[in-house]
C-alpha cells in the first residue's frame, strides 16, 4: 500500500475532479478523513436544488477540498519550514521608498493610473470594537467611516488626475449583505464601485475532522472567509478578473480597508510599471509594536512572506527580534491582472496554510483553514518589497488606533491623513487604553473631545477615567483608576509628564 502522504497528496491533486476513486484511503487515519470531508461535502452539495446556487457551491466545497488534503499532506509529513535556510532578504529583494524616482510627468501619471483598479479588503466584522456589521462602516474621523474616506480618497484621485480608477470591496458572507446596502448611497457619486465575496469555507471539528456545517443553509457560525489569500481565485470566479482586463485594466492595487494610510501612491505605481515586477509588497520598519507581522525573507533564493503561525515555537521570540527581522509587511500589495489570470489559468496558486483554532460558543474545538493574500509573493515574476515610510501603514485596530486619527495629529484632506507638521517628530505616540475603552460606544462616552496629542510620547489609561473638553497630553502620561475608583479629568487640564492614580471626581458647575 502507499504511503499515507502520497494518498493524500493524490487527494490534493485531484483538484476539482470529485469522481477519483477513494478505496485507497481504506486503513490510514489521514485517508479516512480525507474521504470522511469528501462525503460530507458531496451530501451538502447534493441538497441544494441544481442551479447557479449549487454549481458555485460546489466549485466553493472542491477548492475547501484541495485546501483540506494539502492540510492532510503537510500534517502526515510534519512540514515545517527550514529555519536554517531563512535568509535576510538580498538588496534587491526590497527598494528603499526614498531612492525611487519622485518626480512624474502629469501625462505618464494619467496613462498608468487609467490602468490601475483599487482593491479593498472588506470582510471583516467590527466585532472587536463593539460595533455591529462590517468594519468599513464604523466612523472614524469627522463623521466619516472608513468606506466615505475610501470613496473620497478615490474620487479625488480621479477627479485630478482625469481618470476612472474603479474601486472594488471584497467582501465575505458576513459583510455581503451590509455593504452593498451602503454602497447604494455612492450611486450618485461620479465613481465606478464593484464588489465581489470571497469564498465560504465549512468550520472543521479539531478532533473529527469533519466540516460542523451539515448543509448549504446551516448558519454563519460553522462557515468562516478562508483569509484573504483566497482573493485571486475568487477575483476570477466573480468574473471580475476577466471584466477588469477586457477594460484595459493592468494593476491592482490591494490594501486592508481599515488601513487609513493606504492610499494610491503614483510613484510606487511608476515603479512597477518601469521595473515590470508583477507583484510588489509593501513593507515598513518594524517596531515593538509590530512584532507579530509577517516578514519578507529570502528562502532557498526566493522572496517569501513568513507569517508568525509558520514558525516552529522554538523560533518565535528570534522571529519577533527588530534586530533579525527588520521590516514587516502593510498588506498594501501592488499586482499585474495579466499575472493573476496567468497563474489561475495554470493553478499555480499554493499558498501556506495557517491552521486557526478556534472555539465555539457551545465549547468545541474548530479549525478554520485560512491563507494569506501577501504569501503569493512567491508565485510573481520580478517580485519584491518596497519599505516605504510608516505614514503608509495606519491600521485601526483597536480604540487606541481610533484615539491617534481622530486627534489633532492628524489633518484630514480630500480623505486622506496627513500627520500635523507641527509634531515635533513625525511619528505617532504610544497609546494603550484599558478594557474600560475597549468598545467604541464606551470610548466615546468618556471624552468630550478628543485631547490634543501633539506632545505626546505615551499614554497609558486603565479603569474608570473620563476626559473633559481640551485636556492637553504631553510627554509620558499614565492614568490608573484602582477597582471601585474613578478619575475624571478636568476640562482644560494639562497633564505633562504626569502618573494620575486614586479617586479624582472633577464636578462641572
Amino acid at each position: 500500500m502507499a504511503s499515507t502522504e502520497s494518498l493524500v497528496e493524490g487527494v490534493a491533486s485531484a483538484f476539482h475532479d470529485r469522481s477519483f476513486s477513494l478505496m485507497d484511503f481504506q486503513g490510514t487515519t489521514l485517508g479516512n478523513a480525507a474521504k470522511g470531508m469528501r462525503n460530507e461535502l458531496n451530501n451538502m452539495v447534493a441538497g441544494v436544488p441544481e442551479g447557479p446556487d449549487r454549481e458555485h457551491f460546489a466549485k466553493e466545497m472542491d477548492s475547501f477540498f484541495v485546501l483540506f488534503a494539502r492540510y492532510l499532506t503537510e500534517k502526515a509529513k510534519g512540514q515545517k519550514i527550514n529555519w536554517s535556510k531563512i535568509k535576510s532578504p538580498r538588496e534587491e529583494q526590497i527598494i528603499p521608498y526614498k531612492n525611487l524616482p519622485d518626480k512624474i510627468s502629469p501625462p505618464t501619471t494619467a496613462a498608468n493610473l487609467s490602468k490601475l483598479a483599487v482593491l479593498k479588503l472588506n470582510g471583516g466584522l467590527g466585532t472587536t470594537m463593539g460595533c455591529v456589521g462590517p468594519k468599513s462602516a464604523i466612523e472614524v474621523r469627522d463623521g466619516m467611516t472608513f468606506l466615505d474616506l475610501t470613496v473620497r480618497q478615490v474620487e479625488y484621485l480621479n477627479s485630478s488626475h482625469n481618470v476612472n480608477v474603479p474601486l472594488i470591496l471584497m467582501n465575505s458572507f458576513n459583510t455581503d449583505v451590509d455593504t452593498i446596502n451602503i454602497v447604494q448611497k455612492y450611486s450618485s457619486h461620479a465613481l465606478q464601485i464593484l464588489t465581489f465575496n470571497q469564498s465560504r469555507h465549512p468550520r472543521v471539528g479539531k478532533e473529527s475532522l469533519l466540516p460542523i456545517a451539515k448543509s448549504y443553509d446551516d448558519d454563519g457560525p460553522k462557515w468562516y472567509p478562508p483569509g484573504h489569500g483566497d482573493l485571486f481565485e475568487s477575483l476570477a470566479t466573480s468574473g471580475l478578473l476577466d471584466q477588469l482586463i477586457a477594460e484595459g485594466k493592468e494593476y491592482l492595487f490591494i490594501s486592508n480597508v481599515d488601513n487609513l494610510g493606504a492610499t494610491v501612491d503614483t510613484t510606487i505605481l511608476e515603479h512597477l510599471v518601469k521595473s515590470g515586477a508583477e507583484f510588489i509588497m509593501e513593507v515598513t520598519d518594524k517596531t515593538k509594536a509590530d512584532i507579530k507581522g509577517g516578514t519578507l525573507i529570502d528562502y532557498e533564493g526566493q522572496v517569501r512572506l513568513l507569517e508568525i503561525a509558520q514558525v516552529p515555537s522554538e523560533f518565535v521570540e528570534e522571529f519577533k527580534s527588530v534586530k533579525k527581522f527588520k521590516i514587516f509587511n502593510t498588506n498594501n500589495l501592488w499586482v499585474s491582472l495579466k499575472a493573476i489570470k496567468r497563474l489561475i489559468n495554470e493553478s499555480a496558486f499554493s499558498l501556506e496554510i495557517i491552521e486557526n483554532v478556534k472555539t465555539t460558543d457551545g465549547g468545541e474545538k474548530v479549525i478554520q483553514l485560512e491563507t494569506a493574500v501577501g504569501a503569493a509573493i512567491k508565485h510573481f515574476q520580478g517580485a519584491h518589497g518596497v519599505n516605504v515610510p510608516r505614514s503608509r501603514f495606519l491600521p485601526v485596530k483597536s480604540t487606541s488606533d481610533l484615539f491617534l486619527i481622530t486627534s489633532d495629529l492628524y489633518g484630514l484632506n480630500h480623505g486622506v491623513l496627513n500627520m500635523n507638521p507641527k509634531r515635533l517628530f513625525q511619528t505617532s505616540p504610544i497609546v494603550k487604553l484599558g478594557d474600560h475603552f475597549k468598545k467604541v460606544g464606551h470610548y466615546l462616552g468618556r471624552f468630550k473631545n478628543p485631547p490634543h496629542i501633539l506632545e505626546l510620547d505615551h499614554l497609558t489609561v486603565t479603569g474608570d477615567v473620563t476626559f473633559g473638553a481640551d485636556v492637553v497630553l504631553r510627554g509620558t502620561v499614565i492614568i490608573v483608576a484602582n477597582h471601585g475608583s474613578r478619575i475624571d479629568i478636568p476640562s482644560g487640564a494639562i497633564l505633562d509628564d504626569k502618573v494620575v492614580s486614586g479617586n479624582l471626581r472633577i464636578l462641572d458647575h
